[in-house]
């Protein structure tokens, strides 16, 4: 199980690398779609889309849904629900860390002497 868990993240992390992709999941957040609309906003051709959608579907981010012959993309946020938890455990990791950090530089920063320089005047 834990195995399947690491390749479904894995899934998930790299389908999120492409702008692309998160922008078609933001769209797919507002409901579902088809192919050319969430190809719309894009510079791109269809074929390009329609392999950013299968990265997509592959990693259980996005299903279709058949209503007669055309095909809507739906979003699956239960995979993205999994990525999160992964980060937050890291981000508490991190947080700690650098808390017990800022605390280390405000006692030592407290107990430095401080250096009496001399102001260099013209003459």
């Amino acid at each position: 199980m834990a195995k399947r868990n690491a390749v479904d993240l894995d899934a998930v992390f790299a389908a999120l690398a492409h702008p692309i992709r998160r922008g078609i999941l933001e769209r797919l957040a507002g409901g579902s779609r088809t192919v050319n609309e969430l190809a719309a906003p894009y510079q791109v051709r269809l074929p390009t889309i329609s392999r950013h959608l299968s990265v997509l579907e592959a990693a259980g981010l996005v299903h279709v849904d058949r209503e007669g012959r055309a095909r809507r993309r739906r979003l699956d946020a239960a995979p993205l629900s999994l990525a999160f938890g992964w980060l937050t455990r890291y981000r508490v990791l991190w947080e700690d860390r650098l808390d017990r950090f800022g605390s280390l530089v405000e006692v030592q920063g407290a107990t430095l002497p401080t250096r009496n320089r001399r102001r260099k005047t013209k003459r």
